[in-house]
């Protein structure tokens, strides 16, 4: 089949030749360069390799099984001694159907990353010059061009520091990469019909599938290809490759691209697979139903969030706001819509850029604000404000209940604190909305909105309600002076929450990081301290030194110091024997047969942290997983990380948490959002 394809090329480069040298451009047709990810890597570890390949309009490269005609790449490395190259590993490539022969190539710029593995015991600054000779066939849909460079690079040793500009670039180049299934296919040969069937979340949608088959003499590449599911299984039925019978390889890697740019690599085994069901006839869209369901779950959801440390001391505030005034009705229901308005602004806003940023290839999930260090120091500093304000340090109008907005009735204040209420709810909506935020990765992008926004009307509706009937109003304790008290008592979930706040920063943006938010918020504390005192002597520019002391906080969180881009979280290595996630490492686990319980967390995720100290963390679950040879992996999203990202869309999840029991030999079980040890020991007993 190589012989054959090679052949096929040649005489296409020579029944070409006179048309080459018009070709345009009249220099190489494809753009080289071989980019090291670090240029100082530590001795004994490996280094990733960026072959990058930019096909001149018009031209195209091909993939490492180019189909039906073509040639793949090929390198010859001159390294040092004790220095080795794996293969390269290829991103997701396109189809292109030529004078009816199908062809695996690329159109547009793309890289193939090449892992390079260094030999330890290196003395620091020894320099490794690295070489590459590659060829590689250029075509258009009219000729081929057989080109060749010649690419070098020089390694030395260091301390493996890499710079967060060229990990940004890499981290793309990764992206385009198909991602491992961690699951094993079966593949068998019937007559003249090779027959797949993969292990696939019925949640992963498949708009416009296509299959590439990298092992040789399995498939023909230009055969039509029929897929069908039931449930959480995919058949794949396509042409067998004409061949003499030899037999096939002991396992068939291919790549399954789903049709939206991402893609899945997995290996298949020889085995039997069953014929696939008849097939349905396909649904006009989501039901109604679905869509019903995934609202109101959505609601309910957002009604649980009110009784969170960091939302109900808000919702408590603007009620005894209520119980206070006494207003008009109309007056009362105007901060109730306003409030409500505030709410479901902001949770339809972050579900918006959530799903642009998905449009756009992004890996980010639902409270992806709360992987910017920045938007963490800025709440710690509004949480700490306004717990300081509930415990009676200085008055702060807008926050309390919008007494200052005379002139709008208390309707701005009320729409600000809905607004900030939603905004630090996001984290706890783990173990409420997993299903209907997982329900609006696959649905529409109007249904997907309505959902966001039923998360904010459920979280709205107890304000909702006070303010528009009067009995719920008349039932709430007289005003007196345990208000007051009740207030003070208010201030302490929400300094614990800024406290939180900071220890996340420290998590996220490293360990002197806590001591910087800890002196930010004195410094705030001490100009909001000052400005109380102002206030009751009723002095001229009250707010002046709470300005001073915002600003200056705001300037040393500035310089505060900065994890270099996609570092682990601080002190997040997995304890007791647990591995950090890794697909590559998950796959040959889950080859090997052996019992894998994953699970992702996040530092801002509380129902995550909750599942731990109650499930994971404990000794009788470490036992038992222990004596049952389960290896515990854990991927930490707690500063966002693609290959995390890509993982969980690929299971219908927007976010953390997420839990996965691997038995062996089975395909993966979605665990509870709320765990206990007694289901986790139980998975031991019952796979």
């Amino acid at each position: 089949m190589t012989l054959l394809r090679l052949l096929l090329a040649l005489l296409a480069a020579l029944a070409t030749a006179p048309l080459v040298a018009q070709a345009p451009g009249g220099g190489p047709h494809i753009l080289t360069g071989l980019v090291p990810e670090t240029d100082s890597p530590a001795a004994g570890t490996m280094v990733t390799l960026a072959v990058t390949m930019v096909p001149q309009p018009g031209w195209h490269g091909y993939w490492r099984q180019p189909g039906d005609a073509g040639l793949a790449p090929r390198f010859t490395w001159t390294v040092p001694p004790g220095v080795r190259a794996d293969a390269p590993l290829y991103p997701v490539p396109g189809t292109l159907r030529v004078a009816g022969l199908m062809n695996h190539v690329y159109e547009k710029p793309f890289a193939l990353l090449v892992p390079l593995h260094l030999p330890a015991g290196l003395a620091r600054g020894t320099r490794l010059p690295i070489r590459l000779a590659l060829d590689y066939l250029v075509c258009t849909t009219s000729l081929c061009v057989p080109e060749s460079a010649t690419l070098a690079t020089q390694l030395r040793i260091g301390d493996g520091a890499i710079d967060p500009a060229v990990r940004a670039r890499f981290d793309g180049w990764r992206r385009a990469l198909p991602r491992p299934l961690g699951a094993e296919a079966r593949v068998q040969r019937v007559g003249a019909t090779v027959r797949l069937a993969l292990p696939l979340p019925a949640a992963v949608a498949l708009p416009a599938p296509h299959l590439f088959v990298a092992s040789e003499g399995v498939v023909a590449p230009g055969a039509a290809q029929r897929f069908s599911r039931a449930g959480d299984r995919l058949t794949i039925e396509t042409g067998a490759a004409p061949g003499t019978g030899a037999p096939w390889p002991a396992t068939i890697e291919a790549v399954l691209a789903p049709g939206d740019g991402s893609g899945l690599a997995f290996t298949a085994r020889p085995g039997v697979v069953a014929a696939p069901p008849p097939p349905a006839p396909a649904p006009a869209g989501p039901s109604f139903g679905l869509i019903l369901a995934a609202l109101g779950g959505a609601v309910l959801g957002g009604l649980l969030l009110n009784i969170m440390p960091c939302v109900f001391p808000i919702l408590s505030l603007k009620a005894l706001k209520l119980a206070r005034a006494g207003g008009s009705e109309r007056q009362v229901r105007r901060e109730a819509l306003a409030y409500a308005a505030g709410v479901i602004l902001v949770c339809t806003g972050l579900g918006a850029v959530l799903l642009a940023l998905r449009a756009t290839g992004g890996a980010v999930g639902w409270a992806f604000q709360l992987q910017d260090p920045g938007v963490i120091a800025g709440l710690a500093l509004l949480t700490a404000a306004i717990g300081l304000n509930l415990a009676g340090l200085f008055e702060f109008g807008a926050v309390s209940a919008g007494e200052g907005l005379a002139a709008s009735g208390g309707a701005a204040g009320a729409f600000w604190t809905g607004a900030l209420a939603a905004f630090v709810a996001t984290p706890c909506t783990g173990p409420f909305m997993a299903a209907a935020l997982g329900a609006a990765l696959v649905l529409p992008a109007a249904a997907a909105l309505a959902i966001f926004a039923g998360l904010g009307l459920g979280l709205a509706l107890p304000f909702l309600a006070l303010g528009f009937v009067p009995a719920l109003r008349r039932a709430l304790p007289r005003p007196g002076a345990w208000m007051e008290r009740f207030r003070h008592v208010l201030a302490v979930p929400m300094l614990l929450t800024a406290l939180g706040l900071c220890w996340v920063l420290g998590r996220e943006a490293g360990a002197d990081a806590i001591i910087v938010a800890l002196g930010a918020v004195l410094l705030l504390a001490l100009g909001l301290w000052i400005t109380g005192q102002r206030q009751r002597r009723l002095a001229r520019a009250a707010w002046l030194p709470a300005g001073i002391g915002v600003a200056l906080a705001a300037a040393l969180l500035t310089a505060a110091p900065r994890a270099p881009a996609g570092a682990p979280a601080v002190g997040a290595a997995p304890a007791d024997g647990a591995t950090r996630f890794d697909a590559d490492r998950l796959a040959a686990l889950t080859a090997e047969n052996r019992p894998v319980f994953l699970y992702f967390t996040a530092d801002w995720c509380l129902s995550c942290k909750v599942n731990e100290a109650a499930a994971i963390d404990r000794a009788e679950t470490r036992a038992a997983f222990r004596r049952a040879g389960v290896v515990t992996m854990v991927g930490d999203w707690t500063r966002g990380d693609p290959a995390i990202g890509r993982f969980l869309e690929a299971h219908g999840r927007s976010g953390v948490p997420l839990y996965l029991w691997y038995a062996p030999g089975k395909p993966p079980r979605v665990l509870p959002q709320l765990l206990s040890p007694a289901l986790l020991t139980g998975l031991v007993g019952g796979g």
